[in-house]
């Protein structure tokens, strides 16, 4: 920033296994959202390495980034991200148009991906017409829809009440259960860490404070 150096993330060490669900807690600013950002393939580390399903995340060129977030990584952000002016069924299509999936199976797949979510009955409705929280479900639906390996989560229950936020760590934990997803979680909100993640990690000044 100007002439100033910002670490945002300082040589960090991190092992997260398959299948594990890992919640990333921090104070606003410790560089845990950057953190989650580089394991997602959204930003790039200027040294250091990212591993994720044997590779190096760092050494991908723009379209094998693209192609690692569409095949293995799911992205939740606070903010849901769904586009306006479409349903939620088309705002979940949208992923597996762009990856090219043929027009049969994307049927299916959105179906499966709603069901999961329990939101099969609103499909044909947009954005403002839904809840935050069937927005963040729907935007969890988006993530799914491409069956990923990791679901990243950047602080999802952020712009909804306390319950509701609770509903959407459950279905976390449940997607993590069942379909055995890894899930990368960055919350403020330790009780609820505490409440529904396997491990926690602390981040303070850009660096693990804790694993």
């Amino acid at each position: 920033m100007g002439e100033a150096l910002i670490r945002a993330v300082d040589d960090v060490t991190l092992s997260i296994h398959r299948g594990e669900f890992l919640a990333l807690l921090g104070a606003s600013g410790s560089g845990k959202s950057t953190l989650l950002n580089l394991m997602a393939g959204l930003d790039r580390p200027t040294s250091g390495a990212i591993f994720a399903e044997g590779r190096d995340l760092a050494a991908l060129d723009g379209r094998e980034l693209a192609r690692y977030r569409s095949q293995t990584a799911g992205i939740v952000f606070q903010a849901f991200n769904l586009l306006p002016r479409m349903t939620l069924e088309e705002n979940v299509e949208l992923p597996l148009r762009l990856a090219e999936v043929e027009r049969r199976e994307r049927a299916q797949r959105v179906r499966e991906a709603l069901e999961r979510v329990h939101l099969e009955k609103r499909r044909e409705h947009r954005p403002a017409e839904l809840s935050g929280g069937e927005q963040q479900r729907g935007a969890i639906a988006r993530a799914l829809v491409n069956r990923p390996a990791i679901l990243f989560a950047d602080e999802p229950t952020g712009n909804l009440d306390s319950a509701t936020g609770v509903e959407i760590l459950e279905l976390l934990r449940e997607i993590n259960q069942t379909l055995g997803a890894t899930i990368v979680l960055v919350t403020h909100e330790r009780p609820l860490a505490e409440q529904f993640a396997g491990r926690l990690a602390t981040m303070q000044d850009g660096r693990l404070a804790a694993a």
